[in-house]
């Protein structure tokens, strides 16, 4: 199943710029959209330097030149009028989602697939503001997208079925792995790996074991290639507490944040992005 010839992506922060990455490897024009034109600068610069990255490793890539003039970075959702597919990828905010949605399909043609890639919010929840929620459903990659291999597809109560093959399709062709799950909060990948997470920041807390040390147990002992503290660090802890408290509210107090985690957050220390979290990481800001 080809991809669509035109791409959308409404946002172009860390994941929003890496999801455009991995659609322009694959050779289709990309459209971000931006809330203004300094946040549209910076998505710009984001995605044209990881995309140089991708080309100085080598690799069956295209040249850089024709991979950025493949990309136009904008403020308007009018963009988004030729796209056949357009994925949302706003902050984890059911409020901000929800609106974001409806201005993107306000603009798409009728046959157009709008996605987004929440990692905790009820896909049939959001779909609840759309006029065609038949053709939503979540695409939820991974960071980093661009080396990442999974995207899990999420399938909505009013998603039509034969969307799961086209997905599925396009997934295969950015060189990627589909899984595929109906809409549960917290989907399969999230809910397991806060899970992990939480537990690991409470031995933290209680002083079980260092942070690389708890790492290295899943990393050696399980040959997870990640710790979970450092992959909560490269997630965002903000992000992992916006998952936790999803779940919390759906699943109770076995998913309820621990102390440090609120506190870290509260302090700024949000893992890479911020240059501090489980660990520093002032040396790749």
């Amino acid at each position: 199943m080809s991809l669509p010839q035109n791409v959308g992506v409404l946002g172009g922060g860390r994941m929003g710029a890496g999801i455009a990455h991995a659609f322009l490897l694959a050779g289709v024009q990309v459209h971000v959209v931006e809330r203004d034109e300094e946040s549209a600068d910076a998505a710009r610069q984001r995605i044209e330097t990881s995309l140089g990255r991708s080309v100085a490793r080598g690799g069956d890539t295209l040249p850089l030149d024709e991979l950025t003039s493949a990309l136009t970075v904008g403020t308007s959702v009018g963009d988004f009028a030729q796209a056949g597919l357009v994925i949302e990828a706003v902050p984890e905010d059911r409020t901000l989602k929800a609106e974001a949605l409806s201005r993107i399909e306000a603009v798409v043609a009728g046959d157009a697939v709008l996605a987004t890639n929440t990692s905790s919010i009820s896909i049939t929840d959001l779909a609840g503001g759309l006029t065609f929620p038949e053709r939503f459903l979540g695409m939820h990659f991974f960071n980093p997208v661009p080396s990442s291999t999974l995207i899990e597809v999420v399938i909505g109560a009013r998603t039509l079925s034969s969307l799961v093959d086209t997905l599925r399709g396009w997934v295969a062709e950015l060189g990627k792995t589909a899984v595929v799950v109906r809409d549960s909060p917290g989907f399969a990948s999230s809910r397991l790996g806060v899970m992990l997470a939480l537990e690991a920041i409470r031995m933290l807390e209680e002083g079980v074991a260092s942070a690389a040390d708890i790492d290295a147990a899943m990393e050696l002992g399980y040959r997870h290639p990640t710790g979970p503290l450092r992959t909560t660090d490269i997630v965002g802890l903000d992000v992992r507490l916006g998952i936790a408290e999803e779940l919390e509210r759906a699943f109770g107090d076995r998913f309820a944040p621990p102390a440090l985690l609120r506190r870290m957050v509260d302090d700024g220390q949000l893992g890479r992005k911020s240059g501090r979290g489980f660990y520093d990481w002032s040396d790749e800001r």
